[in-house]
């Protein structure tokens, strides 16, 4: 098992990127050898690295690589969250699948398709510029055919309330890429975009409350990192700010699946996002997104001829991805797991 450290601009940390074929990708196979890996990291000096992304080659006729994404959690070596999914983390899947010949050598223009295992979802990452060890990408996050832009609302409904000791507060709770909550920054008394992005612990306890009572209503476990949660404002004319949470603190940024999220929300009629925004234009709606690490723009092309908008597909630009180290050798962590499970032994240090 080969595996590779490369990291996304914007990122909260890198990723290890893992070849995997052949490798069952269940859960419970999967838990005590990501196990044995993330503790050889850490011996490493690495860790930091809390995002490991699962590759192959892809059998279905339609994708070139399956990807699944695993978040490492902070408490334990052995805790992990395989339910969401990371596009920063796919961003440095396909840099490492060009150096694994996994795909062709990227070069300006191509596309590289791929089925998220975790999620279902379909990602086209295009590649804008190639060097040897970086390259710019534009991701394209690709719906199914009929894709209305209500049926990204987890409950329904363009908002929800929830409430925490200190309050009730409207949210909009959409999925694309992730799930994802949306407050309203003015609602956790932010007035201004320097308040947003130099908010501190009052803050971040607070959204944190609001997420935690946002996956009760929707029924996910209180231990998950999902739904993500993010507060947002405008303090420009249709120009949205954002200040998320990612593990263990603020995102530096926002993620590639929040944009995406936050963008096709934007044009959701009514919910908290679209409050800021002037009504787009048939075809598609540029969003743009400033955070405390820069900004971004999402693109999403819609058909409006229908009395329900269809959304076809959000793309995030101008994305770029480096290697970091590689190749790692991680063979004898495989073969340690598996000693130990038919031994039905722990994993020790």
């Amino acid at each position: 098992m080969i595996g590779h450290l490369a990291k996304a601009s914007g990122a909260p940390c890198p990723t290890l990127v893992l070849e995997t074929d052949g490798i069952a990708d269940t859960e419970q196979l999967l838990r005590p050898l990501l196990t044995e890996i993330r503790r050889r990291l850490v011996r490493g000096g690495h860790a930091d690295v809390l995002k490991i992304a699962l590759i192959s080659a892809s059998p279905h006729p339609l994708f070139d690589l399956d990807y699944r994404f695993v978040q490492c959690l902070p408490d334990a070596l052995d805790s992990f969250d395989f339910g969401g999914s990371c596009g920063h983390s796919i961003l440095t899947s396909v840099l490492v699948a060009g150096q694994l010949r996994l795909v062709t050598r990227l070069a300006p223009g191509d596309r590289v398709r791929l089925r998220v295992l975790n999620n279902g979802d379909h990602v086209v990452c295009e590649v804008d510029e190639s060097r040897r060890n970086s390259g710019d990408f534009t991701l394209h996050f690709v719906q199914q055919p009929g894709t209305r832009l209500s049926r990204l609302l987890m409950t329904g409904r363009p908002v929800d309330r929830v409430s925490t000791d200190s309050g009730t507060y409207e949210v909009s709770l959409a999925s694309l890429g992730n799930p994802y909550v949306f407050v309203d920054a003015r609602d956790l008394g932010i007035g201004t975009q320097a308040e947003l992005f130099a908010a501190e612990a009052d803050v971040f306890d607070e959204i944190q409350r609001i997420r935690l009572a946002a996956a009760a209503l929707l029924g996910m476990p209180a231990d998950s990192v999902f739904p993500k949660v993010a507060a947002i404002a405008s303090y420009a004319p249709d120009r949205l700010s954002a200040r998320a949470i990612s593990v263990p603190t603020w995102h530096p940024t926002l993620a590639l699946t929040g944009t995406t999220c936050l963008a096709a929300a934007a044009i959701t009629r009514d919910t908290v996002p679209a409050r800021f925004l002037s009504r787009w234009a048939d075809g598609s709606a540029r969003i743009e997104i400033d955070t405390a690490g820069g900004s971004t723009v999402a693109v999403a092309k819609v058909d409006g001829r229908s009395s329900e908008p269809v959304l076809q597909w959000v793309s995030v630009s101008r994305k770029q991805a480096r290697l970091l180290s590689g190749p790692i050798g991680f063979d004898s962590a495989y073969t340690h797991t598996a000693a130990a499970r038919s031994a039905h032994l722990p994993l020790t240090v």
